[in-house]
């Protein structure tokens, strides 16, 4: 259990996921944290990184700041995406073990899995096989950070561990069709084409129909963002590198164990949405991994669960899109 007065640096505090990790420490008696916003400090800057480290000693650091985006984004931002997330992270774990952190979660991504690896995705499969193309250079720098936690436990000893979140969604989600992930950019569309507007990308979209990316038969799984939030908090008070380490893996899943192809997922968010029209499948566009579910049957033995069903999920998300949308 970790002392509710320890100083805790979350990285990354106004994004999505740092943002629910935030509401989370808060409403559970963790006062003392220490936040930068990116104008406040820059984490691909080292000199930056290592001088606020040496001012603050976190006792704690959780690492949710990444350059972050679905298909799209991946394969087009593709030299920024391995750049920023390398720097990001290779800076604040070096740092961390400078100033004598006791503790430190690194959030990944599932990406980081094979494209063709068995299903569900066991945590032993990192590295047994080539990546999906479209998303290499996120899934190489997460890798990266992941291995930088595991080398600096196994040569300092450091208390450094990952967690790998599949698909995230919900509040403070990015709805840029440009740059969004598959979930939130169709409960956008699906708004919008009920509302009668265009988007601010591609011309085909109207009040009676939406085009889709790829065949909608990839299989995905969803987390709510909030469950991801109290699951760090668990990992946080209950769990030490050596649990992880010394069972052979490198890294912890996070998630639901279930999914849905993409077909039925824009289905339950046309019918959340309250959309009526067509729906079309633009199958000269990527799919990315065929299937990508996580096998959480590890977190699941050391006593978390998730709690928010996808479609509440999806209708708590969708109702806030309708507050930043008014």
């Amino acid at each position: 259990m970790i002392d509710k007065n320890k100083n805790i640096y979350l990285a990354g505090h106004k994004g999505m996921v740092g943002s629910a990790i935030l509401r989370m420490l808060e409403k559970n008696g963790y006062n003392n944290l220490i936040l930068r916003a990116l104008n406040e400090l820059d984490l691909s800057r080292q000199n930056e990184v290592e001088n606020f480290f040496n001012e603050e000693k976190p006792d704690v650091v959780i690492i949710a700041a990444a350059k972050v985006g679905g298909i799209l984004a991946n394969n087009t931002y593709r030299a920024e995406f391995i750049y920023d997330n390398l720097m990001i992270e290779s800076n604040i774990i070096q740092a961390s073990h400078k100033a004598g952190t006791e503790k430190l979660i690194f959030l990944g991504s599932s990406c980081i899995y094979p494209k063709l690896a068995p299903q569900p995705l066991k945590e032993e499969y990192l590295l047994s096989d080539y990546l999906e193309f479209t998303n290499e250079p996120y899934a190489i720098a997460k890798i990266a950070g992941i291995k930088l936690c595991e080398n600096y436990y196994r040569q300092y000893g450091s208390n450094f561990f990952s967690a790998m979140p599949t698909n995230l969604f919900g509040i403070n989600d990015n709805f840029n069709l440009e740059t969004s992930h598959v979930l939130p950019a169709l409960i956008r569309k699906f708004h919008e084409a009920k509302s009668g507007q265009r988007s601010e990308v591609g011309s085909n979209r109207n009040a009676g129909r939406v085009t889709i990316w790829g065949t909608g038969k990839p299989k995905r799984e969803f987390l709510f963002v909030d469950d991801l939030a109290e699951a760090i908090l668990f990992l946080m008070e209950n769990v030490d590198a050596k649990d992880l380490y010394e069972q052979g893996i490198s890294q912890i899943n996070i998630g639901t164990g279930e999914d849905l192809t993409i077909g039925e997922l824009a289905e339950m968010i046309a019918g959340i949405v309250g959309f009526k029209g067509e729906i079309v499948y633009d199958s000269s566009k990527p799919d990315g991994t065929p299937r990508k579910l996580l096998d959480v049957s590890r977190i699941h033995e050391l006593g978390w669960h998730h709690k928010t069903s996808l479609e509440d999920g999806i209708r708590k998300t969708y109702e806030w899109f309708k507050t930043i949308k008014n």
